[in-house]
Formats: structure tokens, C-alpha cells, sequence
């Protein structure tokens, strides 16, 4: 496939949302812009999030807009304070739901107490304040669900494979298992982790969805 090809691909995978350096801040204002009108807010760490969860609530027949649900890219689970206390019960109170990587768990329950939604001691507890933990992140998750040969799959036509082929014959990664080449390929590329956020959702089987992002949909 040629580069032209690929490109137009890529333009046809992020249509609707905002790419390049100036990205996380675009994506993030254009939310906050219609937030104060909103019935309720997804917040979740960034634009890739948001794309996985936009294109899922697609997927299940949901009109985010009509329903009036913003989903909101923080830019980082360390700003989740700031977001609790501005929309949460000390601020707009407006109903409130989000996603979070395993990693940044620990943010997400101080913020939690900090804005008075509650004290969540455990994960369980997290879920019941419609607040959820992705195992690692969100590309893993994915990852898992959709499985290598569905993955290659959409690699090839996107004609990223043969990139992906070099990366895994790289002396550091050859060892390295499918998910963990995976996760790299997509942070290596100024767009990937985006463009295939959508297209991995596009294409999961529907019980192979992973429990998080569907659960942060309140279906």
C-alpha cells in the first residue's frame, strides 16, 4: 500500500477529532466548551479514551449528544481533582462516571474523597461511584479482547503491517509477547494509539468488549 493510501486511512480513522501536537489541548477545550450544559460527564485520561468510548457508545446505538453525555479528556489522571471539584457536589454538580488506567488508580480515589463523591476503598468500590479501572490501560484491554490474528488483520489493512513486522524483529522486542509489541507499535506513532482505539472498537465482537469501557457507558 502506498504512503497516499495510508494517509487518507489514517484521515478517514480520525475524522471528527483532533490530532497533532496541539491535540490533548484542542480535544480537551472542545469538551469543556459544552460541559456546563451537559446532563452528565464521562472523564476519562485522554483522546484515545475518548475515541474508545465515543465509537463503543456508537456501536451500542447511543447519541451521546442527544443524550446530552460529554465525554471529557482530562489530559492525565493527575488532573482528576480539578475536574471532580469544578463538576462534583462542591462544584456543578453534575452526574459523573469515569475510566482509569491501573496505574493511576491511586489519583482517581484521593480526587474521589477530596471532591466529597465518596471514599472508595477498593476497586468494587470505585465501580459503585461509576468510577473504573482498565487492567494496565486501555490498549491492553483492547488488546486482549480483540487477540492477534483480529489485530494483524486490521493492520494489514491499514497498511501498517509491514511496519509492525519490523518492530517485532527488533532485537529488543523478538522476545517480547504479541501485546507487549502491540502496545509499543501504537505509542511509537504520532496517531496510532488514536486511530486504532476506533478502529479496534469498530471491530470487536460484541462479548468481547472489554468491562470497563462498557461499564463507564452506564449501559
Amino acid at each position: 500500500m502506498d504512503g497516499e493510501r495510508r494517509q487518507e486511512l489514517a484521515r478517514q480513522a480520525l475524522d471528527g477529532y483532533a490530532s497533532g501536537p496541539g491535540a490533548p489541548v484542542e480535544a480537551t477545550n472542545a469538551a469543556l466548551a459544552i460541559a456546563d450544559a451537559a446532563r452528565s460527564l464521562i472523564l476519562v485520561e485522554g483522546i484515545s479514551d475518548q475515541i474508545a468510548v465515543e465509537t463503543l457508545a456508537g456501536r451500542l446505538g447511543r447519541d451521546l449528544g442527544a443524550d446530552g453525555v460529554v465525554v471529557v479528556p482530562i489530559g492525565g489522571a493527575q488532573a482528576i481533582e480539578g475536574y471532580l471539584s469544578r463538576f462534583g457536589p462542591q462544584g456543578e454538580d453534575i452526574p459523573l462516571r469515569g475510566l482509569c488506567d491501573a496505574g493511576e488508580e491511586k489519583y482517581f480515589r484521593r480526587a474521589l474523597a477530596a471532591a466529597g463523591l465518596g471514599s472508595p476503598a477498593s476497586r468494587g468500590e470505585m465501580e459503585q461511584l461509576g468510577f473504573f479501572v482498565c487492567v494496565e490501560d486501555l490498549e491492553d484491554e483492547l488488546i486482549r479482547a480483540s487477540g492477534v490474528r483480529a489485530i494483524e488483520s486490521q493492520l494489514d489493512a491499514q497498511g501498517d503491517l509491514g511496519s509492525f513486522r519490523t518492530l517485532q524483529r527488533q532485537p529488543v522486542w523478538r522476545s517480547q509477547p504479541f501485546d507487549a509489541q502491540m502496545r509499543r507499535f501504537l505509542g511509537a506513532g504520532s496517531r496510532r494509539k488514536l486511530r486504532y482505539a476506533r478502529l479496534i472498537v469498530q471491530s470487536l465482537q460484541a462479548d468481547r468488549i472489554p468491562g470497563p469501557l462498557h461499564a463507564v457507558l452506564g449501559e
